[in-house]
């Protein structure tokens, strides 16, 4: 029987939060398509997830493209199916790699700082200032995060797709010996607008959980400095959990027979 009541609670818990954070997504999308939009605000989100998260995400998509080749090269030799290497480096990076790894990376990246940044103004009460002042918290700290979430990530997935398929290309050319024109040829030959289209929706799913993550946490944070530290925490690993599972369900809904 203790099991079973350590069980009850725990569910309960779990719908607890699922409700809490169903109900956060609902008054966050509300907001982030009522007037007044900040939209100062707004971009400025878009300059901070998109244009500074360039630099971790194209190197974590060119060296990804780089080792894919590499691995793949190792494991079809056996086969003596090396002409499959460029097909096997651009159906990777567009359908799953490109979407997840740049989604992790900024996960880590601006999903800390959006908990860290919202909970230090819930620690230090500024979030109550703000209603004091007659300003609504969810338009002017959600709804620019959010909106800038998912119309940046599918830009940065995008340059992921190209500059890991690039990584591979120049693998495949200077050091496993491949020519030009035949990898570029079958890049081209393998490429389908459905893998990158199913990789640019999964950017735009993560950037909204992402920025829901990140939000969430902060806003709810309590406990002074430790509070702020620990809402850092459950958004970056709550984030990086929902990109695993909705990652496996979108590619579920686009590829499954």
């Amino acid at each position: 029987m203790n099991f079973v009541a350590v069980l009850g609670r725990f569910f309960l818990h779990f719908l607890q939060i699922t409700g809490r954070v169903s109900l956060f997504a609902f008054h966050s999308v509300w907001h982030s398509f009522v007037p007044p939009l900040y939209l100062r605000l707004l971009f400025r989100q878009m300059l901070e997830i998109g244009y500074y998260s360039l630099p971790v995400v194209g190197l974590t998509a060119v060296f990804t493209g780089a080792v894919l080749a590499l691995q793949s090269y190792t494991g079809f030799s056996r086969f003596n199916a090396e002409s499959s290497i460029a097909a096997v480096v651009v159906i990777s990076i567009t359908r799953e790699l490109g979407p997840v790894l740049a989604g992790l990376m900024v996960a880590g990246r601006v999903g800390a700082a959006m908990a860290a940044e919202i909970g230090t103004m819930r620690v230090t009460e500024q979030i109550d200032a703000l209603v004091t002042l007659s300003t609504n918290p969810f338009k002017y700290l959600i709804a620019p995060r959010l909106l800038a979430g998912v119309l940046m990530l599918p830009c940065l997935v995008l340059v992921a797709d190209i500059i890991g398929v690039y990584g591979g290309y120049l693998v495949g050319i200077h050091k496993l010996g491949f020519s030009a024109s035949s990898y570029l040829k079958t890049t081209t030959d393998y490429m389908e607008t459905k893998d990158v289209i199913s990789g640019l929706v999964k950017a735009s799913v993560f950037g909204f959980i992402i920025s829901l993550m990140g939000c969430y946490h902060g806003f709810n944070s309590r406990g002074g400095a430790q509070g702020v530290g620990q809402a850092t925490t459950n958004a970056v690993v709550s984030a990086s959990i929902l990109i695993l599972l909705t990652n496996y369900i979108i590619t579920e809904l686009f590829f499954a027979r």
